[in-house]
């Protein structure tokens, strides 16, 4: 196999893994939002200074979408410039919007049902990514 064939199998087999890696971070949110929803869960929010809003898949798919491309734009551009730092700079990354990510959560006012369910989300997302996205040594 020549280098050129050989670095397009491996650039397509990177994107195929990253997109399936989206499309995981996805799946296990809306998966953590039905068991919580078949579960009896109240997914009634309120915010302060806030209407209540009930946090349906709409916005959990939206959210998920969201976090993991930017995840995945972060982790493309760090490694188009950080070489070999940037799956570590990359993690840090991811450690800290996970761990900002909750200061929203902790402020609504919601069944402690509801926060544990979204809580979960805002892990799931980020689990997947650090398994999926980077390029892991075997």
């Amino acid at each position: 196999m020549s280098s050129t064939t050989a670095s397009s199998v491996s650039i397509s087999a990177a994107l195929r893994r990253r997109s399936l890696g989206i499309l995981a971070a996805v799946a296990a949110s809306v998966a953590i939002w039905l068991a919580g929803a078949l579960g009896g869960t109240d997914y009634a929010v309120h915010g302060p200074g806030r209407a209540e809003m009930v946090v349906n898949l709409v916005p959990v798919v939206a959210v998920a979408l969201g976090a993991a491309l930017l995840g995945w734009a972060a982790l493309a551009l760090l490694e188009r410039f950080a070489g070999q730092r940037a799956t570590t700079i990359w993690f840090s990354l991811v450690v800290a919007a996970t761990l900002l990510s909750f200061a929203p959560l902790l402020q609504v006012e919601a069944t402690p049902g509801a926060k544990i369910v979204l809580g979960a989300m805002h892990l799931a997302v980020p689990v997947v990514l650090v398994a999926q996205l980077p390029e892991h040594d075997h």
